[in-house]
């Protein structure tokens, strides 16, 4: 009888084991990945990074909001955001992306742990007051919702450099211009975390199942 116990506790013990590493599989499963230069499309990083293998985040930036107020990466301090590259006259597919991110946000309208930002391409156009009126047409609450604009090298440095966004070289100079429908999931840390199409509706639930895997694992 004994013998026969120890048999059944053995097996018991095999099982609870067994199904703790299965769950520790499913939960890694369910992690989103995190992208480093060497795990994106070449053709969206600099050459100089594409070997880069670890530790990649969103540079350090400052920028102006729709508001005349400074943003910075500390402005998402323990947040996740979604960011993306647009211009307020843009007639082709900015006007999905816009309502597409707009959906979104209004998805999240009551979780303050996720923001959004939106850089302008065109910051020579897209003054303060400029954004201010395509915010406040499109419903972009400045707190969670900041469109922004800067010195058009430093917006394009960060397209390229840091989001991957664009598939185009250049230095941000008088006759470059970049033109993407990428989002861009960015966790609490700086990291990406996923690539969207943002004129697409599946992309969009693609986009909030994700996110909430990753609040799942930032916001335990």
């Amino acid at each position: 009888m004994k013998g026969y116990t120890w048999i059944i506790l053995t097996m018991l013990a095999i099982w609870v084991a067994g199904m703790f590493i299965a769950y520790r599989i499913l939960k890694q499963e369910e992690r989103l990945r995190i992208y480093q230069p060497a795990d994106v499309n070449a053709k969206l990083v600099d050459e100089d990074m594409q070997r880069v293998g670890r530790d990649h985040c969103i540079a350090p930036f400052k920028l102006i909001d729709q508001r005349g107020d400074t943003v910075t990466n500390a402005t998402f301090d323990g947040k996740i955001y979604v960011a993306d590259f647009f211009f307020t006259t843009c007639p082709s597919i900015c006007p999905k992306m816009t309502a597409n991110m707009g959906a979104v946000v209004a998805h999240y309208k009551d979780d303050p742990r996720i923001m959004f930002l939106s850089h302008t391409v065109m910051p020579r156009v897209d003054s303060v007051p400029v954004l201010a009126a395509y915010g406040q047409e499109h419903g972009a609450d400045p707190d969670r919702w900041k469109l922004v604009t800067g010195p058009k090298e430093h917006i394009y440095e960060l397209a390229r450099r840091s989001y991957f966004a664009v598939t185009t070289e250049g230095d941000g100079g008088e006759a470059d211009f970049i033109h993407t429908e990428n989002f861009i999931l960015v966790d609490n840390k700086g990291r990406i975390r996923g690539f969207y199409d943002g004129t697409s509706k599946q992309e969009m639930d693609r986009l909030k199942k994700d996110v909430g895997l990753l609040m799942k694992e930032v916001f335990p």
